[in-house]
């Protein structure tokens, strides 16, 4: 069973078989997939999921943080499952493809304390641009 669909089922989220589907197809690593990719690939496993479907699942995992929303450049969200394993994004600026990287090391710690100006920081979201190896 998928870690995600693991953590669904710990919460007592009632996995439908749509549900479970759209579980199935975030499931693994370095996924970042749009809405459309989700349905077009729950398509394959369930035809008869509706894209309002695989929409409204999707707002419901991110409303009870079990996946993360990644808005990039103006581009489509993508969703991410890792909702729970710390970690920033690695985006070609050609293509959009998204990568999870893991840095070694505090990212608060690279704000000084002058330039928070008064916030109590309690979370830090960092992205790394450049061109993937098939763009460069």
């Amino acid at each position: 069973m998928s870690d995600l669909l693991e953590r669904l089922r710990t919460r007592g989220w009632r996995l439908t078989a749509q549900r479970r589907v759209v579980a199935e197809v975030l499931d693994g690593d370095h996924v970042h997939l749009t809405a459309d990719e989700v349905h077009a690939r729950a398509s394959q496993r369930l035809p008869e999921i509706s894209r309002a479907t695989v929409y409204n699942t999707l707002g419901e995992m991110v409303s009870i943080g079990e996946i993360i929303e990644v808005a990039t450049d103006g581009r489509a969200k993508r969703y991410d499952p890792n909702a729970h394993h710390p970690h920033q994004h690695l985006v070609c600026s050609s293509c959009g493809t998204i990568r999870d990287v893991h840095p070694h090391g505090d990212p608060l710690a690279a704000l000084p304390s002058g330039e928070r100006f008064g916030f109590t920081v309690s979370e830090v979201e960092v992205t790394y641009r450049g061109l993937c190896p098939d763009c460069s």
